[in-house]
């Protein structure tokens, strides 16, 4: 009877989500946001309360999988100065170490502290604030400890395997193609930025990612596609802006 309310109530809250964002008048980038975040926090309730059963598909695989780790920002304290406006690497890297360790939280304190140290076994290795796949591999190794492998040319199958292993998949992108389904980038975005992918689910052919770079991308949702465009190394040429000119490669970290 419990459920049959909630249920009730949450396709009550569901049809005022769509008057609001298809029917009412255009709505400020905020009011958008916000109803994005109350729509996805009603499938995350719907999917608690009647999970959809997990189907073996034909390559293996399960059509939906979920890595469950602690969440990383890039900015712990919401200060955007140096380094944090460029600390993404260093946070996608520290969400694999933290659910290696089985550490399932960590306090924004600790998630400062934890960036700085990283920081400054990079600048002791004269690299930019800028982190290529090549330099991140290294940390992984050298500071932290693992076993690394670089996926030239992933494709969407590549990534699964990995992560129906518990093993999650780091990635460097353009931010501006993540912007078009993350309204929560300033700037239209930042042109290279790094987040770590958790989980897939077939069913609405989306990754789950853990993106460092809001408050609010814990375990956020971007389209196959749109995810695949996104993915570039940092450009040979050194600059940014040419991102889509970097290669398609992704990072695992091993135990």
């Amino acid at each position: 009877m419990i459920k049959k309310i909630i249920l009730f109530s949450l396709l009550i809250l569901g049809l005022i989500l769509i008057y609001l964002k298809f029917l009412s008048p255009t709505l400020s980038p905020k009011i958008e946001n916000k109803l994005d975040q109350i729509t996805t926090k009603v499938e995350d309730i719907k999917e608690t309360i009647a999970p959809q059963p997990t189907k073996i598909l034909p390559s293996g695989l399960p059509d939906k999988y979920l890595i469950k780790a602690a969440f990383v920002q890039q900015a712990p304290e919401k200060n955007w100065d140096q380094p944090w406006q460029d600390a993404c690497e260093e946070a996608a890297m520290l969400i694999v170490d933290y659910f290696y360790k089985n550490i399932s939280s960590v306090s924004p304190q600790e998630n400062r502290d934890a960036i700085l140290k990283m920081i400054e076994f990079e600048d002791k290795q004269s690299f930019s604030i800028d982190l290529s796949i090549d330099q991140m591999s290294l940390v992984s190794e050298k500071y932290l400890g693992y076993s690394t492998k670089i996926i030239d040319n992933p494709s969407v199958d590549d990534i699964k395997q990995y992560l129906t292993k518990n093993i999650p998949v780091v990635i460097t992108a353009n931010g501006k193609i993540l912007y078009q389904e993350n309204k929560h980038f300033n700037s239209g975005g930042p042109y290279y930025h790094s987040l770590t992918i958790l989980g897939y689910d077939d069913n609405k052919n989306q990754f789950i990612v853990h993106d460092v770079g809001t408050q609010f991308g814990a375990y956020f949702k971007y389209s196959y596609d749109l995810l695949m465009e996104s993915i570039h190394d940092f450009p040979k040429s050194g600059h940014k802006e040419d991102i889509n000119s970097g290669a398609k490669r992704v990072l695992v970290l091993l135990k």
